[in-house]
This record gives C-alpha cells, structure tokens and sequence, in this order.
C-alpha cells in the first residue's frame, strides 16, 4: 500500500517552478496567470532560496502543460501535445515486467524524430536508460534532462511498487547550483555530474521485476500523475525516508540520531553511513522535516506562528523565525502572506 497523504508536505526549491514556467512567455501566456492557478505568489519567485510545497509544483505543471499544449513545457524543438503520455502509459500498461515496459517506454519515445530519447538496455549485470539527443545541434537545458530522467525514475517505481535503487544516476553537465535538490529527485540515489552519458544505472535483476499495476490502477494514476510522482512514498523505503518518518511523528521532541538507530536496529555509525551513501546526514533530514512542515502548516492551516514553532520541535518563535528565514529569506509571517 502506498502512502501519499503523509508526503503531502514535501516541498521543493523555486527553481523547478521558475523552469515550469519559464517557456510560458513564448507562448504568449501570462506566468503570474499560471502561478496564480496553482495558488503560489510571485513574490517568492523573487526570494532565491524560497521553498514551494510540493503540490502546488505539481499543481503548475499540470495547469502549465494545459495552457501550453505541450507536455515538454517547450524544452524541445517539438512539442508533446497533450495525451502522449497517456497513450504512452497505456502502451506499456500490460507488460509483465519492468524491463519489458521500460523498453517499449523507450520505443514509444523513439517514434519523435526530435527531442531526448532514452534508449534501455542490458549489459551483464548493468541496465541502462541512457538520454540520446536526437538532434545534436539543439541546446536542451538542464531542466530538459531533469523532467526526463525524473519521469522515468518515477514511472520505473510506480511499475513496481517500490523506489528502484539505482547503481547510479550519470549527468553530462556540471553540477548546478540546485544540485541539493537532486536528492529528492532521484530520491537518495548518487548522483554523479560530468560524465561522458547521461543515464540511470541499476542492477540487471530488477528488471524482471513484475509490474504491479493494471488498467484499473493505470485510471486512477493518470488523473493527477505529475502528483504521484512527486509526493508518493512505497513501504520499501530508503534509509532516508525511514528517518523522515520517525522524526515526522516526533517533531515537537526529534529523537536522536541514536534513538532513532535503535528503532531501526542498527548501530547510530552505521545508520550515519548508510545516510552519506545516500547523500544526506541525520542533521540535514532533520532541518528538511521542519523546513517542510513549517511550509505545510503555514499554507494548510489557521495555526499561529508560535504554535507552528512548537510543532515544528523550535521551544520559541523567536529561533523558529530566524531559522524559516535561512530557508527561505523572508519571515513567516510574511511568508503567508504572500500564499
């Protein structure tokens, strides 16, 4: 059983809602208009280190793909009209395996003679999605290859009911000033920039993985996919997730490292370990449960500001202030307002 409701607080940097929109004026459309469907204010674009729940991202992109009638967001020579994805799940829905959707999830894709294309293939004990440009002289922007690589990490563990952990996750471009960000993105899988291909790497066995979903599942999926693929969680968790959840249920009083050690029967070192491996620390997970609890409970509730810094585990608002506004550059208060 999946768990969506308690990742509802989720958020993320205001890049991705900058590259959202950032295509909109060329198509002659108004990007305050779209933020302002999806219920997020201007102002915090302006603020560079401001954070958005991670609903209302996906409430954008629906909203933005509609207007520009583009599923790429205008990342491409072409366009994506809305419905390739669809057809695209629906192509794949009844393969047996992962391995066998991923590679007509690649066909699919190749039947555009433009774009990025993923080609999958398996080599020993390596699978590889690797991201070819079809059309080498077009200058794709990061962004491009992010919503790629991302739908198809995404869409491989909604097959299977599981996150796939990966061997790795290669990028050909330097690493960009967001890069903190990919540890959501590919959800604690390394991440390696500079490399000679841009691919995702796992282990050959997983696909024969067998799919989990069916046309049914595939129905309730499709209305609100870019929510699912942002926010869902599954019971295989990384140990990253493990430790969110726990300090999610005891934000007012976070154990520590070595209590939550405990309850995960491993040693605190070793948790410490399995953490870096996956690109974070105990300290960092914990300041991203209250950073986007914090947002969650400004932007769902009545709550007030000293009650939100008491269930955000701060004993003052004067601390909790100082530290929403590391996160974001502005106070609390004017935070909500601007929601």
């Amino acid at each position: 059983m999946s768990n969506i409701t308690s990742m509802r607080n989720i958020s993320v940097a205001n890049y991705f809602i900058h590259a959202v929109i950032s295509n909109a004026v060329k198509n002659g459309l108004d990007p305050k208009q779209l933020l302002a469907s999806a219920g997020i204010s201007s102002e915090l674009l302006k603020q560079q280190n401001a954070r958005i729940p991670a609903v209302k991202l996906g409430k954008l992109q629906t909203i933005t793909i509609r207007a520009m009638k583009d599923e790429f967001l205008g990342y491409g020579p072409g366009r994506y009209t809305p419905g390739t994805w669809n057809n695209m799940c629906y192509s794949v829905i009844n393969c047996a395996t992962l391995g066998h959707a991923l590679a007509r999830y690649c066909r699919f894709y190749q039947m555009f003679e433009w774009g990025l294309q993923p080609h999958f293939n398996i080599v020993g004990d390596e699978a590889r999605l690797t991201i070819k440009m079809s059309e080498p002289a077009y200058e794709f922007e990061n962004y491009a290859y992010e919503l790629v690589m991302f739908n198809l990490h995404r869409f491989s563990s909604w097959i299977t009911q599981q996150h796939l952990p990966l061997i790795a996750v290669n990028l050909h471009y330097p690493a960009p000033a967001h890069a903190a960000e990919y540890r959501h993105l590919f959800l604690g899988q390394p991440v390696y920039f500079n490399q000679p291909r841009t691919e995702m790497i796992f282990h050959s066995s997983l696909a024969a993985l067998p799919s989990q979903q069916n046309e049914q599942s595939l129905q309730r999926f499709l209305q609100h996919p870019n929510l699912v693929f942002l926010i869902q969680q599954y019971d295989e968790k990384s140990w990253t997730a493990r430790v969110r959840v726990i300090i999610n249920k005891h934000l007012i009083d976070t154990p520590g490292i070595d209590e939550i050690a405990t309850q995960l029967h491993l040693h605190p070192q070793t948790l410490r370990r399995r953490l870096a491996h996956e690109g974070t620390s105990f300290n960092e997970v914990k300041t991203q449960c209250r950073q986007d609890s914090a947002l969650y409970y400004l932007g769902k509730s009545n709550l007030s500001i000293e009650q939100i810094a008491q269930r955000t585990g701060f004993s003052e608002a004067s601390a909790f202030t100082r530290a929403f506004k590391t996160w974001t550059g502005m106070s609390p208060q004017k935070y909500r307002q601007h929601l």
